[in-house]
């Protein structure tokens, strides 16, 4: 029997899911993690990532065939060349290059996706300004550090991941202007998600008992993933991510690029054979509010018990902007944005409703404004990540939204990773 492992690392937890080839689930695991609260977070999601390979049972794990992991947009670090890594990654949400931006905007076209505080390249350029640069010699994305633990080959990424970098994903190439900022590391090479790149080590087969056959494949930002796992095929059809953050992708004949809200396009990949010769892209943006918001104030119990009582008959009378700290990327691009969480009711159902409406709003202002700017008319909206399971704050999203919604086929980002080793394995 083939089967096929995709390991997510989000921003709550590492979780894994092994499909056989016709997409069946034989197992899944998680690790938590907090990536915010780590000190050392390449051991971290070092530890995380055997302890997943461990967890799947003996017999499965001698008949994986390929491997793809996923990992969190725009997450990133730099390494010396034998892939250690030098100083602290830079998470996703991170806008300390903000400062930077004037520079970029001097040599980079009008709202290119590298023109926001939290890109991969404004952080490339952060690091080129610190000490230990000089030791540097690969600039990678956490999906790709990740997968040379797996196959050993250093410097290569994946065009999803590669977007925010720079990369143009409709010419397949590094765009001339990006040579004019003259940093002194080697980019990483560009491949399609899902290609193989190479054989597990041997080191790794050795000791979890993989086939030494085992390909590990290009992979994929963590919403990306939890795309392909939706279920979603035709361009209008969209899914919003309700993780710690929120991340839309619509699926759109037209691709767009506009840095003045956050929006960005992704080559969609051709694997899912979708009856159609156009060029599709997956068009969207992430939010810095969602689910860790929601979690900074209730338990989960809390949420579940409170969503209860939440009368969605009625609207909201509160309009917050739900952020855990200043800054947000989409549909609104303000690396300085404020919160905005008062007033506060002593009642915290009606908090909560607060709370949850203000994203729906967010979200509903996200797909709006994609329209607006040349995508397809949203159809439908499938819905991954934990607030897919709150039957109430569906209601009030479809409310804003006004088109059906529904629930992703599998709601795990690894599953999306585990059909991407097996598609690009497979084509």
């Amino acid at each position: 029997m083939s089967l096929y492992l995709g390991i997510d690392f989000g921003t709550s937890g590492a979780r894994c899911a092994v499909i056989d080839g016709e997409a069946k689930i034989q197992v899944e695991g998680r690790y938590p993690l907090n990536m915010a609260q780590e000190s050392d977070l390449p051991s971290c999601w070092h530890k995380a990532l055997l302890a997943l390979l461990g967890e799947i049972p003996l017999d499965l794990r001698r008949e994986i065939q390929a491997i793809a992991i996923n990992g969190t947009s725009a997450t990133v670090m730099v390494c010396d060349g034998l892939g250690k890594p030098l100083g602290t990654p830079l998470l996703y949400s991170d806008a300390r290059g903000a400062s930077l931006l004037e520079q970029l905007q001097k040599i980079a076209p009008a709202n290119n996706t590298v023109l926001s505080a939290t890109s991969s390249l404004v952080k490339l350029l952060w690091f080129s300004q610190l000490e230990f640069f000089s030791q540097a010699k690969y600039f990678l994305h956490q999906a790709d550090w990740l997968g040379f633990l797996l196959h050993g080959q250093l410097g290569i990424s994946d065009y999803h991941n590669a977007l925010k970098l720079g990369y143009d994903v409709e010419k397949l190439k590094y765009p001339d202007w990006l040579a004019q900022l003259d940093i002194a590391i080697l980019l990483p090479k560009i491949v399609a998600p899902g290609d193989a790149i190479a054989t597990i080590t041997p080191e790794i087969a050795a000791r979890f008992h993989l086939p030494p056959d085992c390909l590990i494949c290009a992979g994929t930002t963590d919403s990306i993933a939890a795309f392909f796992a939706s279920g979603a095929t035709s361009p209008g059809e969209a899914v919003t991510s309700l993780g710690s953050t929120l991340a839309v992708k619509l699926l759109s004949r037209h691709r767009i690029e506009n840095s003045r809200y956050g929006i960005y396009s992704h080559r969609f990949p051709d694997f899912r054979k979708l009856g159609t010769q156009e060029d599709l892209w997956l068009v969207g943006g992430a939010s810095n509010t969602g689910g860790a918001v929601l979690r900074h104030f209730f338990t989960n119990l809390e949420l579940d018990n409170l969503s209860r009582e939440i009368n969605t008959e009625r609207s909201s009378k509160f309009d917050y902007y739900p952020l855990l700290q200043p800054g947000e990327r989409f549909p609104i691009n303000d690396a300085n944005l404020q919160p905005r969480l008062e007033p506060r009711p002593k009642n915290d159902v009606e908090f909560l409703h607060g709370l949850l409406s203000s994203i729906a709003r967010i979200e509903a202002k996200g797909y709006e404004l994609l329209q607006e700017l040349g995508a397809d008319k949203l159809s439908r909206v499938y819905t991954a990540g934990g607030g897919a399971a709150n039957d109430k704050w569906t209601k009030i999203r479809q409310r804003y939204l006004q088109v059906p919604i529904l629930s992703s086929v599998n709601n795990e980002a690894a599953y999306g990773s585990a059909l991407l080793a097996m598609w690009g394995t497979n084509r």
